[in-house]
């Protein structure tokens, strides 16, 4: 079988297939009308391979509860996955599988915090840390990264390192790739993290879902930056973002250490999602068994895009200002020299500009006076989108 596709300039209409990014505009509050680049996941066919698996899968018509054991092939595509593309030996003990990284992090933070614990993330981040951090019950403290004039972001580890002291933090979910600001981690930052958590005991949560892009520097798996960090990490991965698998709801985390990672199954088995989705393992397993083709195709036509706009921003838009991200396929737009407030931003985007984009202050008060763009979809689409920005500016 070859690889069908790799046409990633088709427009596909995704209305009325009760698409979260198309058909839910009215009901969240946006016009009908509105062009959508917010929640990432990608207007492109993911690997034809995915489509066959799910196919042959449907005329088997038999869909009962399915789940997953060495030698079977599913944790062997896992495993090979991530030994050919982030050069990482995963054990099977680690492998837990959920439907969801999201899901994970809830059920992380029950697992081995109690109510009213502090959990520490780092705003501007990606929303639902802070939203899932309040809604267990737990106090959300950020530790706020710095933008510096060139707009690059790092973090202030002395008040990395104070906030966990002041309130007594016990885990730290840790974005890396970073979203939605595009920092891939240095080797060298990771190990502060991991240095700075494991004298004060604080877990960590390394959500990792990104890694499958990284457009420079290199992506360094949290928990083997230094071989004692596994001892308090949990990491998450998915192919949700790389292939586009996000509604299969099927990702992978790994826990060597034994009591965490049995926390973490004994709360995993309360919430009752005991066996994955059918379809997601048939998915996950081709998309990591002979989806490289279409990835690495599709990684360049992404990249393709974000240079695009990077270049249309700067000769035409020069009011708004926009890094190259180091990773996701996610870029962070900003308007601030505007000298709009938030709502005024807010009404240029959507009103006056017609999109749908995900707005800074979502991901904390730090992201105030920026807008996160999706650049996995056509280039008319990213083109037609700019294009807006430029005629309302």
């Amino acid at each position: 079988m070859a690889e069908r596709n790799l046409n990633f300039d088709e427009k596909i209409n995704r209305k009325g297939t009760k698409c979260l990014k198309y058909d839910f505009a009215v009901k969240r509050g946006y016009p009908e009308d509105v062009l959508p680049l917010w929640v990432a996941d990608m207007d492109f066919r993911t690997t034809s391979y995915v489509e066959d698996a799910l196919t042959e899968l449907a005329h088997h018509n038999i869909y009962g509860y399915t789940n997953t054991q060495i030698g079977d092939g599913f944790f062997e595509a896992v495993s090979g996955w991530m030994k050919r593309h982030h050069d990482w030996e995963i054990r099977p003990e680690w492998h837990v599988k959920t439907p969801g990284v999201c899901v994970a992090i809830a059920n992380a933070i029950r697992a081995v915090t109690e109510p009213d614990d502090a959990v520490l993330i780092n705003q501007p981040v990606y929303y639902p840390f802070s939203n899932i951090i309040l809604q267990n019950g737990r106090k959300r403290v950020s530790s706020d990264l710095v933008c510096g004039e060139d707009g690059s972001y790092t973090i202030d580890f002395q008040d990395f390192e104070q906030k966990i002291v002041e309130n007594q933090v016990k885990l730290f979910i840790l974005c890396n790739p970073h979203n939605p600001v595009g920092r891939v981690w240095t080797k060298e930052e990771l190990l502060r993290i991991g240095t700075i958590c494991r004298e004060h005991q604080v877990l960590v949560f390394s959500d990792e879902i990104h890694f499958d892009f990284i457009w420079s520097g290199e992506h360094h798996v949290f928990q083997e930056v230094d071989p004692a960090f596994r001892e308090f990490t949990m990491t998450a991965t998915a192919p949700s973002k790389t292939f586009n698998l996000a509604g299969l709801q099927q990702s992978n985390i790994f826990i060597p250490n034994e009591k965490i990672r049995k926390a973490f199954i004994r709360q995993y088995q309360v919430s009752g999602l005991d066996e994955p989705n059918t379809f997601g393992i048939a998915a996950t397993q081709a998309a990591y068994n002979h989806g490289d083709e279409w990835y690495e195709a599709m990684k360049k036509y992404v990249w393709e895009n974000i240079c695009y706009a990077k270049e249309f921003i700067d000769e035409r838009i020069p009011d708004v200002k926009m890094n190259l991200p180091e990773g996701t396929y996610l870029f962070w737009l900003d308007f601030r020299k505007l000298g709009l407030s938030a709502d005024e931003l807010e009404d240029l985007i959507i009103h006056k500009a017609g999109l749908w984009l995900d707005s800074g202050r979502i991901f904390g008060k730090s992201g105030e006076g920026f807008q996160r763009i999706n650049a996995a979809c056509p280039r008319s689409t990213i083109q037609e989108a700019l294009e807006r920005i430029e005629k309302v500016l």
